[in-house]
């Protein structure tokens, strides 16, 4: 049962229920939604710790004051997950709150939102994704848990370094 998720901002035809393939994964993190933002908007170290990340680059847009560039309202990057080139441009983002990017590659187009929600001394992360498109459905088709299996896996990764605290470089910030 997917947990309530406040306000993430779906564009038109990506909100649950339009597109064939959604999933929802949520993690309850011990840790501070500013810690746990540092690691999610520095996507250049998902690699080091994402298992189904490869090449990120930032393309454009990015964070000046993240050590490294970090995400943004507006940040295109490129990168590979779940095996596919996928190309991306972050369209929601207020610090600590939410973060979300469209994608598209190999007859998907998607969208990934993410919310953080303050919980007691730690954070409630909520991941969402909607897939439309050819290569979204065949994919689905052949392998329906995979996507749920990988967003688990980066969820559990995210909580493994959020709770060894800041990024590397990063200065403790306080939280929202």
């Amino acid at each position: 049962m997917p947990v309530p998720f406040g306000d993430i901002r779906w564009p038109a035809g990506f909100a649950p229920g339009g597109p064939p393939v959604f999933v929802h994964n949520h993690r309850r993190i011990a840790a501070p939604p500013a810690v746990v933002w540092a690691w999610l908007v520095r996507a250049p170290l998902w690699p080091a710790w994402y298992p189904n990340s490869h090449r990120v680059r930032l393309l454009a847009g990015a964070d000046p004051g993240v050590p490294g560039g970090g995400l943004a309202m507006g940040t295109h990057f490129a990168w590979r997950t779940f095996g596919v080139a996928i190309r991306s441009t972050v369209r929601d983002c207020v610090p600590h709150e939410r973060l979300g990017w469209d994608g598209a590659g190999l007859g998907a187009q998607v969208y990934h939102a993410w919310r953080l929600l303050p919980d007691g001394a730690g954070t409630l992360v909520v991941t969402e994704e909607t897939q439309r498109g050819w290569g979204a459905r065949l994919a689905h088709a052949l392998r329906p848990q995979r996507m749920w299996d990988g967003h688990e896996q980066w969820l559990e990764q995210l909580e493994r370094r959020a709770r060894e605290g800041m990024p590397p470089g990063d200065i403790p910030a306080r939280s929202a």
